[in-house]
């Protein structure tokens, strides 16, 4: 098992996106790449801690691989707007992601050059070493599962699970599927 840690925005949206993935093992969301020790969710959303919204993801390399989790992850979200997505703004919301290996790196690397190139556009995803994960709180864990109707859920992140789903039909786990 390996594991990848990403930051495009809301961690609410990308594991909802990331835990209907084959080959995804686990999606925890948290907060990394900043400075601040032991953050909580109201610390990171006072834009003061340096961390991001994250997912960790720990994958199976042998059904997905690295490069297939980025490409959906620059697939879900706006990797060419700093400090935003859509109407979340503030450094917690960046593109960011955070290598475990000098592989991941240089994956990540080609792959926001493809990016950049398809999109015409500057890619600001950061690309950083992995420190450390810190663990959102319990309510933050599978939020778009036990809130389906909550209104974030159906304007944000619905649409964002099916274009996943559209976009990678093979991706999708089997019992989603359906």
């Amino acid at each position: 098992m390996e594991k990848a840690t990403l930051g495009g925005g809301c961690f609410w949206c990308t594991e909802a996106v990331f835990s209907k993935v084959k080959g995804v093992i686990d999606v925890r969301p948290g907060y990394a790449g900043g400075t601040f020790p032991n953050p909580t969710y109201e610390d990171v959303c006072s834009d003061t801690t340096g961390h991001a919204e994250v997912v960790q993801i720990t994958f199976n390399p042998s059904v997905i691989s690295f490069r297939d989790l980025l490409e959906i992850f620059f697939e879900i979200h706006d990797p060419t707007t700093p400090n935003r997505q859509g109407n979340d703004v503030g450094s917690q919301y960046r593109s960011i992601i955070l290598y475990h290996s000098e592989e991941q790196r240089k994956i990540a690397q080609e792959v926001i050059e493809e990016v950049q190139k398809r999109l015409g556009k500057k890619v600001v995803t950061e690309l950083k070493p992995f420190d450390v994960f810190y663990e959102a709180e319990d309510y933050h864990h599978r939020y778009f599962e036990r809130h389906p109707n909550q209104p974030y859920c159906r304007i944000v992140m619905s649409p964002k699970v099916k274009k996943f789903m559209y976009h990678f039909p093979d991706r999708v786990r089997m019992e989603e599927a359906k």
